[in-house]
């Protein structure tokens, strides 16, 4: 479990500073869009096998990586 807290909250620090500065230059596009589709995968396949902590770990992370990557792509 604080495994988990700690690598998915590792995004809030990121997903923060990106919505106050609005500042994506040194982001990989490429990186967060492979990663959301990645996390989104996972998500979909813990409420395929109905694994809460998987949904609720996954869910967490997908929205952090989307906030970045939604930024990434509206302020290039």
């Amino acid at each position: 479990f604080v495994t988990t807290v700690c690598t998915r909250q590792a995004l809030f620090p990121q997903a923060w500073r990106v919505i106050r500065t609005k500042d994506t230059r040194s982001i990989s596009l490429g990186m967060y869009v492979l990663s959301v589709t990645g996390i989104a995968m996972w998500l979909i396949y813990g409420i395929t096998i109905q694994d809460l902590p998987l949904i609720l770990a996954n869910g967490v992370t997908l929205i952090f990586s989307s906030i970045i990557l939604v930024y990434k792509i509206r302020y290039k």
